[in-house]
């Protein structure tokens, strides 16, 4: 499932907040020392990426599970546990960044666990493959997380990313989803033009129509198949936690008829 917030920009507080913290802690020296690392690609290198990854997306897309697998997605009674991920970049680096992991208990959202590792994006960056740059850092920190505290493993994870709404249907979220066996929900803060999907005046038009946070209309394309949905997250009269805690709901229950394992 695919969820796209607006208004665009807005980041998810907690993991920019323990991401920060490992960012500012690194020294000149080790800035240096990873930018010494990134190779230069070629336009040939490029292509033949390209299509090794774009022949992987399709093999893994097989195994795609776009029904409820878990009890808790019909009204979810029983979701206890809630993940999200990020990758938060140093401000002067295109390569540099923090990988990051935060677990909430749910519905109180009070942060259980939380796990971040300083990376250096040597894979380069390729639109619609986001996640051969990215999804094995979130990997590692699940696979921390499960050695380390296995019962506050997430039932479901929020993925600052594309799912389904994607031009071959299986975006970074749609990826973990596969790769870590846990259901996974893309939340990004732009909207991928797909398939008749598009911002363009009719979308701005709806957009303009919603009011207050937690507010959505569907993301229907050309053929009637609904991809994601469009949901209001700026709330200025609540607090930062109940808001949080509505838009999380919103977000929960449009994609549980469609979640991404």
């Amino acid at each position: 499932m695919q969820l796209v917030l607006q208004p665009v920009g807005q980041k998810c507080k907690i993991l920019r907040a323990v991401a920060q913290e490992h960012i500012t802690a690194m020294t000149a020296h080790d800035a240096s020392r990873v930018m010494a690392n990134v190779p230069v690609q070629t336009d040939e290198v490029f292509e033949e990426i390209h299509k090794k990854w774009e022949s992987e997306q399709q093999e893994l897309k097989k195994k795609l599970v776009l029904e409820n697998t878990e009890s808790w997605q019909s009204d979810l009674d029983g979701l206890r546990c809630v993940g999200g991920v990020d990758v938060s970049f140093v401000k002067t680096s295109s390569t540099l960044a923090c990988a990051s992991l935060v677990v909430c208990d749910y519905p109180d959202l009070k942060v259980i666990y939380s796990d971040c590792e300083l990376v250096h994006l040597d894979t380069p960056y390729i639109p619609g493959f986001l996640a051969f740059r990215e999804v094995n850092f979130f990997l590692n920190l699940l696979h921390k997380l499960r050695d380390k505290e296995p019962n506050l493993m997430p039932q479901v994870i929020l993925v600052d990313g594309n799912g389904i709404l994607h031009p071959r249907g299986f975006g970074i979220a749609s990826h973990l989803g596969v790769l870590s066996g846990i259901p996974c929900v893309g939340v990004a803060k732009t909207l991928m033009q797909v398939d008749g999907i598009a911002k363009n005046e009719q979308f701005a038009e709806k957009v303009a129509e919603l009011g207050s946070g937690g507010d959505t209309f569907p993301l229907m394309t050309d053929s009637g198949q609904i991809l994601g949905m469009v949901i209001i997250s700026s709330l200025r009269v609540w607090s930062v936690s109940k808001h949080t805690h509505h838009l999380l709901q919103c977000i929960l229950s449009h994609s549980a008829t469609r979640a991404v394992s």
